[in-house]
């Protein structure tokens, strides 16, 4: 450690390459000779590996190890894990330290820094040798390019676009004969989130054929409910089948987690709603079905806090095929309003064509390759435009009472549109 004075007048950079707690965390796959294992490195993390804030500047270390014990070689493409990838000097650049910038962040507080002038040179000089070891050094432990000869292994960081919560990776290899595809979904700590073992459970888990399930889902409240389940809140349109890992997969990259309601988290809403940015975490309201709260909160959002597409799903106790079946509500954000229903006095304002919002999921995941099974099953019941339904806040919509169940798949392929009146039929006989 430097004395605190000559700390005044350089800059230091100390990265920390031991440090490797998410080696615990790797997750591994392994098909035709070839293994693959992920890990994403937390924000505390990459500050201590890396000696910078690189969550700040928006870059993200993935941290793989690749053992290609096939017969031929095999190139990974960079573009599939991410389209805008960074390569180790470019994620090295835009970390570099800046003496001008660090003035010019502190606005007009900057000119108290004036007494320090004296100071300049030495930090200049001191930040420019800084910036040349940390591009060594973000060269050195990125993952080396090109193919790698079989019976070979590679280990190293490819450096990605920032995403908190849960990271969905897909890696694509390419040889002469062959393309192997793994698909990841990886946990990123840090974020604020409801922990799996505080959710309350249903009370019966049973398992039910596909028109059992058909039968089940016309049976169920047409909507959610606030928490003491007295009003009617936003309709539920979906049910959805497939495990917790399966689900997050599917919806996959910009299909963010939600957070929970804290001090912290109220802190970066109301900043955001201030500034009008974006917040691709930010809490969504609880709501219920039978007096729980819903077990999963998914979002896609824009550029600006008031527009996003939020998802909210509950376990429902029924299996298919060993796969849990969810219940699910789907709404789309259009902006904010006041209101007297909420205890800060705003809320978001909804499209009131939520059919626009589960066909929006629909098609996002068909589109994916990620739905084997779909049936539209009724159980919102309608309600039109001349004479539409509230939800909690007051909010208007209209419906046409249908609700999407999907049938979720990991491996693609052609979708399956079942009519719901056969599979009725079929249960009954």
């Amino acid at each position: 450690m430097r004395p605190r004075p000559l700390r005044w007048a350089t800059t230091n950079y100390h990265p920390d390459p031991k440090f490797r707690p998410f080696i615990e965390r790797l997750e591994s796959q392994q098909c035709k000779g070839l293994k693959v294992s992920v890990a994403v490195l937390s924000d505390r993390e990459s500050v201590r590996f890396f000696g910078v804030h690189l969550a700040r500047r928006g870059v993200q270390p993935v941290w793989l190890e690749i053992d290609n014990q096939s017969e031929v070689g095999q190139r990974l493409d960079l573009y599939s894990l991410d389209p805008s990838y960074y390569t180790a000097l470019e994620a090295a650049l835009v970390n570099h330290f800046s003496v001008g910038k660090r003035l010019l962040s502190f606005g007009i507080l900057g000119w108290f820094f004036l007494i320090l002038l004296p100071l300049l040179p030495s930090k200049i000089i001191s930040a420019r040798k800084a910036n040349r070891r940390m591009s060594v050094f973000f060269k050195e432990y990125a993952l080396p390019g090109g193919t790698i000869p079989a019976g070979q292994k590679r280990v190293g960081v490819v450096f990605t676009s920032l995403d908190e919560g849960l990271k969905s990776i897909v890696l694509r290899f390419v040889s002469d004969s062959q393309v192997n595809r793994f698909n990841f979904s990886i946990e990123v700590p840090g974020l604020s989130l409801r922990p799996e073992d505080k959710a309350v459970e249903p009370t019966l888990t049973r398992e039910v054929s596909l028109p059992e399930l058909v039968r089940w889902s016309t049976e169920q409240p047409r909507c959610t409910t606030g928490r003491r389940g007295s009003r009617e809140g936003d309709p539920l349109n979906l049910v959805v089948v497939g495990n917790r890992d399966l689900v997050r997969q599917s919806f996959g990259a910009r299909w963010d987690d939600a957070e929970v309601i804290n001090w912290a988290t109220s802190l970066k809403t109301a900043k955001a709603f201030l500034l009008d940015s974006a917040y691709r975490y930010s809490p969504v309201s609880p709501l219920f079905v039978q007096g729980r709260m819903q077990d999963l909160a998914l979002q896609r959002a824009r550029a600006s806090i008031n527009e996003r597409v939020h998802l909210r799903l509950w376990k429902t106790g029924l299996m298919l095929q060993g796969n849990t079946v969810w219940i699910g509500q789907v709404s789309r954000d259009i902006g904010v309003r006041f209101t007297m229903k909420t205890w800060n006095l705003t809320t978001h304002r909804i499209d009131p064509d939520v059919d626009e919002s589960r066909d929006y999921v629909v098609d996002s995941l068909t589109d994916g390759g990620r739905v084997s099974k779909l049936v539209l099953v009724p159980g919102c019941d309608a309600a039109d435009t001349e004479h539409p339904r509230q939800n909690l806040t007051g909010d208007p919509y209209f419906t046409d009472g249908k609700r999407a169940l999907l049938q979720l798949s990991a491996s693609g392929g052609v979708v399956e549109i079942l009519q719901c009146s056969d599979l009725i039929a079929d249960q009954e006989n």
